[in-house]
């Protein structure tokens, strides 16, 4: 394994503000990456351990999903304590390990910060249910009932039901958009702010490089409880259980999206500067996601990345259909940046959902590693791993369980890491039960196995990353607008020093390509980019790419 480590050059993020700017961000979800204490469930440090590993692949930073304390009603996303580490993961002193690990090797970290909500077992939830006049009465989405004793309005939880619980002590109903025992703050309330803008500067100070921010266009709610209205049948085109979660039957106009935020993202931005810190904010939304990126992330006092969802859909693209997505990205977020994912902890991984050979799964990585925009790679994608089959009796999703058999829940894609073959467990736990099952499809996918085959796919991700950062044009350049012909999509990035044309085969079957007017010359071989012509003519074998440069 080669390890290229970066402890010679410290890592000072006010030196380089920019370093978001096209990085390779790799997702860790904890419970499944590293058991170091043999409890079966994956720790920080756990995490340690692997980051040498992390480190191989070239990329820029990680993103760890939430390690906080929490009663894991939904694994994390539930905080009961934003300030410590659940004894599950470890403690602060395995985080600072993490820390201090990981920018010894050159890698950057970013941390899951879940601030729309909190678990009810938090000290806050605690108090402001008591009555309505305690000192946190107001940091919660409290309502009185309809007359008839129904909710206050028709908004949705995702997890299915109402977005509105019943509290008996208040005597009023609370919101949530997840499960209810995750109680919505109440971003309205200035005190609410502040104390998660105190949350952001607690892991600035302890050392964090940035934060990948869970539901960033959540965190507001209409002041006035406004109905949503209803969502035409043909536009419902949520990426997670769109068929069987009626969620996906309202036009989401007041439970979210809500202008105020973009207020509340300024002073997490100011938070954030002095440390030079980045973040990356997840949009939930199926119809306006890209411009909520493009909103979210426009100018310099605002959110540095975003990621929408057309990537994580169910369907492969098609090359029409990533024109059409890039286009639209030029249309509504061109002044923003972009952060574009195949695959994370909410989706059935895109090995599966897009029935790619390992042909398809090449071009698709070296097809992000070269277009405009920061990137997310989920643990295990870089092997290939496609969707576990997880039986219903080891179910742990409550999404899965609510929805069960039509949608299965996000277990499949949860399921640990597979580091060596012949280990009963992968090489992720030695203890007698994982709290996932590990699937036996995956352990010849193992990472040892792969590092001793040079044709494996985790080493193609290796070259696509160098690629990537050998070529300024790739991680920072413009892009001229990405077009189709037939299944063959090209784009050129440049910049100051170079020009890349950069042209897909996305089937399996060849095609030709008249390359464009001037002296290219070929690179990317170690990715298996084609050979052009004397005459510029192109042949393009399935599922191949050509890259080319013009130095300036």
């Amino acid at each position: 394994m080669n390890v290229q480590k970066g402890a010679a050059m410290k890592i000072d993020n006010t030196a380089d503000r920019d370093w978001w700017r096209g990085a390779v961000i790799y997702q860790i979800y904890p419970r499944s990456f590293q058991d170091s204490n043999g409890d079966g469930i994956g720790d920080l440090a756990g995490i340690v351990q692997r980051l040498p590993y992390i480190a191989s692949l070239g990329v820029d930073a990680i993103w760890i999903s939430p390690f906080f304390t929490s009663p894991m009603k939904d694994f994390g996303y539930d905080v009961s304590d934003y300030c410590d580490v659940d004894p599950m993961f470890g403690n602060l002193a395995d985080f600072d390990a993490v820390v201090e690990t990981a920018h010894a090797l050159g890698v950057r970290v970013m941390i899951d910060l879940v601030l729309s909500h909190t678990s009810e077992a938090h000290p806050w939830f605690t108090e402001s249910r008591k009555d309505k006049t305690n000192a946190k009465a107001d940091w919660y989405v409290w309502a009185d009932p309809k007359p008839d004793g129904t909710a206050p309005n028709n908004w949705l939880s995702i997890f299915g039901g109402s977005a509105w619980q019943w509290n008996g002590e208040r005597q009023q109903y609370f919101l949530h958009n997840f499960l209810a025992s995750q109680p919505d703050l109440n971003f309205h309330c200035a005190a609410v702010q502040d104390a998660l803008l105190d949350v952001a500067r607690f892991w600035l100070n302890r050392g964090v490089d940035g934060f990948r921010l869970d539901t960033i266009n959540f965190y507001m709610h209409d002041a006035q409880l406004r109905d949503n209205p209803p969502l035409a049948p043909e536009l419902r085109n949520a990426t997670i259980a769109p068929q069987v979660n009626p969620y996906n039957h309202q036009e989401h106009l007041y439970d979210k999206n809500q202008p105020e935020n973009l207020d509340f993202l300024r002073r997490l931005r100011a938070v954030m500067e002095p440390f030079g810190a980045a973040a990356v904010g997840e949009v939930g939304d199926a119809q306006k996601g890209l411009e909520i990126m493009g909103e979210y992330t426009a100018g310099d006092d605002l959110m540095q990345m975003c990621y929408a969802f057309e990537f994580l859909a169910n369907d492969a693209p098609t090359a029409a259909q990533i024109v059409e997505v890039m286009e639209r990205v030029d249309r509504v977020a061109g002044e923003g940046w972009p952060c574009w994912a195949y695959s994370n902890h909410d989706v059935k991984r895109h090995a599966t959902r897009w029935g790619y050979e390992a042909a398809g799964l090449r071009l698709m990585t070296t097809l992000m590693m070269c277009w405009r925009g920061s990137a997310c790679i989920y643990q295990g994608e870089e092997l290939g791993l496609t969707e576990a089959d997880v039986a219903y009796e080891d179910l742990q999703d409550p999404y899965g369980i609510e929805f069960w058999p039509e949608f299965k829940g996000r277990d499949g894609c949860r399921t640990p890491m597979v580091w060596e073959k012949s280990n009963l467990h992968g090489g992720f736990s030695n203890a007698g039960r994982t709290w996932l099952p590990v699937s036996s499809e995956h352990l010849r996918l193992a990472a040892a196995t792969q590092e001793d085959d040079p044709g494996a796919l985790i080493h193609h991700y290796r070259k696509a990353i160098a690629f990537r950062r050998e070529h300024a044009a790739l991680r920072v350049g413009e892009q001229d607008g990405i077009k189709a012909k037939g299944d063959v999509v090209y784009f050129t990035r440049s910049s100051k020093d170079e020009t890349l044309f950069c042209v897909f085969n996305i089937s399996d079957s060849p095609s030709d390509f008249d390359m464009p007017k001037g002296s290219w010359h070929p690179v990317g071989e170690e990715l298996g980019s084609a050979h052009v012509s004397a005459d510029g003519k192109l042949h393009l074998g399935p599922w191949q790419v050509c890259l080319a440069v013009k130095r300036a």
